[in-house]
């Protein structure tokens, strides 16, 4: 089964078609959606082209391959607009085996991890910076950000198949890669 985990689309259409023609290009059975859907939050600057309404659209037209959580930014409201559910602090997902916890990252995060068991999953996002790394068995894994990247990284999406983990740019060039440990 073949993954993709994006995050923080802080309402921008145009980063999320960009995401989403990846999913197709690279057939994605699923993609993992970790939050801030929609606002761009008070922290982060207003996207160009800031559209909340035009991103539900696009999730909705989705809905039947998406799996959400609430993001930081994410509220009851933007729940209206959506047809998928958004509003869960973190889904677990069983596959291949292993556990994947995925989660937005300002509640549950690489300094306060769920009871997780060696080769098990943790990811995030909410930093809006790419990460692989394995700690007591554990991999966590941040796809970064799809708008407003962060570190000096480019908008990024992340990808899971098998034992492999990479994280390419939005024009599908791998710049990060590794392995579930």
């Amino acid at each position: 089964m073949k993954l993709m985990l994006i995050s923080d689309i802080h309402g921008s259409p145009s980063a999320l078609a960009k995401a989403l023609v990846q999913a197709d290009t690279h057939k994605a059975d699923r993609i993992l959606v970790l939050g801030d859907l929609l606002n761009h939050g008070p922290r982060n600057a207003l996207p160009n082209d800031y559209s909340p309404q035009r991103v539900a659209e696009l999730l909705n037209e989705n809905r039947a391959r998406i799996t959400c959580v609430r993001g930081n930014c994410d509220s009851e409201v933007d729940q209206m607009l959506m047809d998928a559910p958004i509003l869960g602090d973190y889904v677990q997902v069983l596959v291949d085996g292993r556990q994947l916890f995925l989660t937005h990252g300002h509640l549950w995060h690489p300094e306060k991890l769920p009871a997780l068991n060696a080769g098990d999953l943790f990811c995030f996002g909410h930093t809006h910076i790419p990460m692989i790394e394995h700690r007591d068995g554990v991999t966590l894994f941040n796809p970064g950000s799809v708008t407003i990247p962060k570190g000096g990284y480019q908008a990024s999406v992340g990808w899971y198949e098998g034992d492999k983990l990479w994280i390419t740019d939005l024009q599908g060039v791998c710049f990060m890669a590794g392995a579930v440990i």
